[in-house]
């Protein structure tokens, strides 16, 4: 009898080097970008010292914003009846294991969790509220903990980047059964986080970093869930194989 070890495709060691190799990447390139105080320079071109024009337009506040909020609640309530019956694409001979879209849940579940709770111990402002832009507070980077700027604070990652965003554990669960619909999810999920962190940065409620760490920390957190959750994800890791032809040692063919 012949025991062979099979790990499912994207997962294992290297799937596990690439992904935090890939978070590292994504992490320097939004480090550059607080470093190079691009933020405030990004937001002006929305806003001035009579605020920003695009706050409370139909198409931003109520189209993209509420509208926006909406639609992030659909997915999730796609993705709870999706643990009970597989959603269409997702189900036949090579459907995704319950756990696996049990994990999918409770992945976007905690980044929908984590995101709030961050910005409620932010003592960050958003631009609307600040000075130049015709609000009481003055601008302090997000680095600086524990300095206030003066404002209500509570602006710190992007809360509505995140009905996209948290969405984004799909990649890691889809991938391994469903590479084209993984990387189509990836896409649809990032893109749509990128015209909601838009929205809201023509609108004054948030700079680009904020929108920027948002998928930063829910990419990490799904990729961190995936990994760490290996052994529940994989109650069977091997299977058994017998040879074509076996026979009992030490006794000759008939």
């Amino acid at each position: 009898m012949h025991l062979e070890a099979t790990a499912p495709a994207g997962r294992g060691p290297a799937v596990l080097r690439r992904d935090l190799i890939t978070a590292a990447l994504l992490l320097m390139a939004l480090l550059a970008w607080d470093m190079a105080g691009w933020d405030l320079a990004a937001t002006r071109i929305f806003g001035g010292l009579h605020g920003f024009a695009w706050r409370e337009s139909a198409l931003t506040s109520g189209v993209l914003h509420q509208g926006g909020r909406l639609f992030g609640w659909a997915v999730f309530a796609a993705l709870v009846w999706n643990v009970w019956k597989p959603l269409p694409g997702l189900g036949g001979p090579n459907a995704m294991p319950r756990r696996l879209r049990l994990w999918w849940l409770f992945a976007t579940v905690v980044c929908l969790l984590l995101i709030p709770a961050l910005k409620r111990g932010s003592l960050s402002s958003c631009p609307w509220d600040l000075q130049e832009f015709g609000g009481i507070a003055r601008y302090v980077s997000h680095w600086r903990w524990g300095v206030g700027d003066g404002g209500p604070g509570r602006c710190f990652p992007s809360g509505h980047a995140s009905a996209a965003f948290a969405f984004i554990g799909g990649f890691f669960a889809l991938r391994e059964q469903h590479a084209r619909l993984a990387r189509g999810f990836l896409i649809a999920a990032c893109s749509l986080g990128a015209l909601f962190g838009l929205t809201q940065m023509a609108r004054g409620a948030h700079y680009p970093s904020h929108t920027l760490w948002t998928a930063w920390i829910c990419w990490s957190t799904a990729l961190l869930l995936y990994h760490g959750l290996q052994r529940w994800l994989t109650p069977c890791p091997a299977r058994t194989t017998r040879p074509e032809h076996l026979e009992p040692a030490g006794l000759p063919a008939p």
